[in-house]
């Protein structure tokens, strides 16, 4: 049996490259990946996707919102609250982590990912541990 086989793995991310390099080392380790942009569609998606074992999320977007304001909106919805929450990001580590921590998330994973530990860190999340990787 494969790492993260049949856990479903919520990923939003701006960049397409970024969505790409996640799913697929995670669709490598067995998981079931939707990869997304933030968009008005968004909670759609992942409500459609549900159950959901864990959601990974970007922290820096170009426009008005950035990834602690869309965890504070997972957070409030009943549907997604008790979905573990990890910031992958490539923001500074020194002040993600306090941030990310005193809102909530579940983890931090530094960016770029590493392509051996990435889906280690995310069944760790999903087996109900935290991590708090700056690379």
């Amino acid at each position: 049996m494969s790492l993260l086989e049949n856990k479903r793995v919520f990923i939003i991310e701006d960049k397409a490259d970024n969505r790409e390099i996640m799913s697929t080392l995670l669709e490598q380790a067995g998981a079931v990946v939707v990869a997304e942009n933030w968009g008005k569609d968004l909670f759609n998606k992942m409500t459609t996707f549900l159950p959901v074992d864990i959601i990974l999320l970007d922290l820096m977007y170009p426009y008005f919102i950035d990834g602690y304001g869309i965890h504070a909106r997972i957070a409030g919805n009943p549907e997604f609250k008790s979905i573990p929450v990890v910031a992958v990001s490539a923001a500074d580590a020194s002040i993600a982590i306090p941030r990310t921590r005193s809102n909530g998330f579940q983890g931090y994973i530094a960016k770029p990912v590493d392509f051996d530990l990435f889906p280690q860190q995310v069944a760790q999340v999903i087996a109900g541990q935290s991590i708090w990787y700056t690379g």
